[in-house]
C-alpha cells in the first residue's frame, strides 16, 4: 500500500495522475492488468493506482469550490487549471471589477516563480499579467488594489485550507497518510 507522507502531497500526486493518466500511453488499467498477470500490484503500478483512486474519491466527494479550488492551485493539468480558473472567477464575490477578480485568481493560481520568465514552466504567465496596473481599465489606488488582491487570495488560500482539512480526513479514515500508520 503507497503512504503519503502529509496531505498537500497526497493531493499533488492524485492530481498528477491524471496528468499521467492521460498522456499517450500512460493509461493505468494496462499496468494494473499486467501486474495483476504476475501476482500482486506492487511498486509503482500500486503506488499510481492509489494516486488515481485519490483523485476519484475527491472529486466525487469533495464540495465543488474546494475541488475547483485544490485543481487550481496544484493541477498540472492546463485544461483542468484553466476551467477551475474559471469557474472560480465566476462564482467569486468581491468589490473588485470582474477583469481585477479574473486577473487575481490567474495569478493566485499561477504565481511568478523567483527566476522563472516562462522559459521552463507552461504554468508560467507573461510578466505583465503580474502587474496590477493592467489589471483594470480605470485608475486604482494602489492601497485598494493592494487590498482587493489580499482579500482574495486570503479567500482562495482559506478554500484550499478547508478542502485539505476535508482531504486529511479523508485519508485519515482510508489509512493513507503516514501519519496514521505511525
Amino acid at each position: 500500500m503507497s503512504f503519503y507522507r502529509d496531505v498537500q502531497s497526497a493531493v499533488v500526486r492524485a492530481l498528477a495522475a491524471e496528468t499521467i493518466n492521460s498522456a499517450g500511453g500512460c493509461d493505468f488499467e494496462p499496468k494494473v492488468q499486467a501486474a495483476k498477470q504476475k501476482g500482486e500490484i506492487v511498486g509503482k503500478e500500486a503506488a499510481f493506482l492509489v494516486d488515481c483512486m485519490v483523485f476519484s474519491r475527491l472529486h466525487k466527494n469533495l464540495a465543488a469550490h474546494h475541488w475547483r479550488a485544490l485543481v487550481a492551485k496544484y493541477s498540472t493539468h492546463a485544461g483542468r487549471k484553466h476551467a477551475a480558473i474559471g469557474e472560480l472567477v465566476k462564482q467569486f464575490q468581491s468589490p473588485a471589477p470582474e477583469r481585477f477578480r479574473h486577473c487575481a485568481i490567474v495569478t493566485w493560481a499561477m504565481p511568478r516563480l523567483a527566476g522563472v520568465e516562462g522559459k521552463r514552466s507552461t504554468s508560467v504567465l507573461p510578466a505583465g499579467w503580474y502587474d496590477m496596473d493592467n489589471w483594470s481599465d480605470e485608475p486604482r489606488p494602489i492601497k485598494t488594489q493592494e487590498r482587493w488582491r489580499r482579500d482574495i487570495r486570503k479567500s482562495l488560500e482559506g478554500m484550499v485550507d478547508q478542502a485539505l482539512v476535508e482531504v486529511q480526513h479523508m485519508l485519515d479514515d482510508e489509512g493513507l497518510l503516514v501519519s496514521a500508520v505511525a
